[in-house]
């Protein structure tokens, strides 16, 4: 039995070694957390999205970004201060404008894919996550973002995913609890939301019933391979310890960048912040006027996700300001006067604010498959969709193991129902 090491503890590395013990391996889950899910998939938005498939790579982010690079309160906000790494992401960003539809187009299939994998292990092994399949809403305040979201539509066509186009009259019908006045949306009955907190606790659970062994608060110092064996050095406080493996997965988040240098591969991931609000729907009013269905603002770049009775979660914005975790006030302060906007009958006295970091690479695709060595995986920089693909791109790292390790098995596996991305 082959023995994999896989570092993080997040969405993408707890399914990856779930995944990876269904296929029979010896699994070694090593996160830096005391638990599972602690930094981007603690609150993200909970959108399993589709229909939010459209990368980035557009000339009208570009203009976007240039526009607000100093207003503190703008959906897309640009930190000035230079850095080679940031100069380096962005000139790759728009290298790669020329493939925006066809990775569009890309996502949209790995999205609809991910959904199968995703229902059926949460079935499986029983997991409560505030599954709610009621769609999500896609809304525009004027007739540019509408008619430029029938172009995504195509696009999102073009990969499966069926969307419809709503008037404002119907819109209020999907969501009646909605306040304001709006051009129209398009409204995407296939998607769906959840809180990722729990699913990754989990199948973290269910992977270590399956007998992966967790390493918890153990901090990775040094990864190096020589082709045949992977030999991971962590630490906790002052202790040092180093285990060798047979491969290793990376999928560290923001923190795959310096872990694939040391193994000579270069994964230019960005770390793109983003925040969230918990809204606690402490009483009867708050419950009955908050939103079932979730929604996609396209004007301000804020999703919502209904979590249950009692909670409410708004998130979105994109700052690039470096590996910054603070929890700023003037970027959360949108997020509460949109709420208060949108559903005026909502309570927001009590708020709970969060921030986490989304790996992003600049074509806006996950890097799933092989390193330079042959016994180095990734599984990382699905950017704001890693809750969205995560159950996908782990069956196809999967995949793409069996491979190396167990070629007749690979050439079955569902890697081939997927692009493999490398």
């Amino acid at each position: 039995m082959k023995s994999i090491a896989v570092i993080g503890g997040g969405i993408t590395g707890a399914t990856t070694a779930y995944a990876l013990a269904k296929r029979g391996y010896a699994v070694t889950l090593i996160e830096k957390h005391r638990y599972c899910a602690m930094e981007t998939s603690f609150a993200n938005g909970g959108q399993l999205s589709a229909s939010n498939a459209e990368v980035w790579n557009h000339w009208s982010t570009i203009l976007k970004g240039m526009k607000w690079m100093l207003k503190s309160d703008a959906p897309l906000l640009v930190n000035p201060k230079p850095s080679w790494h940031k100069f380096s992401w962005f000139a790759e960003f728009i290298g790669n404008i020329p493939n925006y539809r066809k990775n569009t187009i890309a996502t949209t299939k790995l999205a609809i894919a991910a959904r199968e994998h995703l229902f059926n292990w949460a079935q499986i092994e029983g997991i409560d996550f505030d599954l709610k399949k009621q769609g999500i809403l896609h809304i525009y305040r004027d007739k540019k973002g509408f008619d430029h979201a029938g172009k995504v539509s195509a696009m999102l066509a073009s990969g499966g995913l069926e969307r419809r186009a709503v008037t404002p009259e119907e819109m209020r019908g999907i969501e009646p609890t909605l306040a304001g006045k709006y051009y129209g949306g398009y409204f995407t009955e296939s998607d769906c939301t959840g809180d990722i907190h729990k699913y990754t606790v989990g199948i973290a659970a269910a992977a270590e019933r399956l007998g992966v062994t967790m390493l918890f608060g153990q901090e990775v110092a040094n990864v190096q391979s020589d082709g045949k064996h992977a030999r991971v050095t962590f630490k906790q406080g002052e202790h040092r310890e180093e285990l060798s493996f047979d491969g290793v997965v990376v999928c560290a988040g923001v923190a795959s960048r310096n872990i694939a240098s040391q193994l000579g591969d270069r994964i230019n991931i960005y770390p793109v912040k983003g925040y969230s609000i918990t809204v606690n729907l402490s009483d009867a009013q708050s419950q009955a006027s908050a939103p079932h269905v979730s929604l996609l603002d396209d004007e301000t770049k804020l999703v919502t996700s209904r979590l249950g009775i009692d909670r409410f979660r708004v998130a979105g914005t994109a700052e690039f300001n470096g590996v910054n975790k603070d929890i700023r006030a003037d970027r959360i302060r949108p997020l509460i006067d949109w709420v208060e906007q949108c559903f005026p009958g909502v309570n927001t006295r009590q708020v709970v604010p969060w921030a986490g970091l989304r790996p992003m690479m600049p074509n806006m695709m996950p890097r799933i498959g092989r390193g330079h060595h042959a016994n180095v995986f990734y599984n990382t920089g699905h950017g704001h969709l890693g809750w969205t693909l995560s159950a996908v791109t782990a069956d196809m790292v999967g995949g793409v193991i069996d491979q190396a390790y167990k070629p007749a098995a690979g050439k079955l596996g569902s890697i081939a129902a997927v692009p493999a991305i490398a």
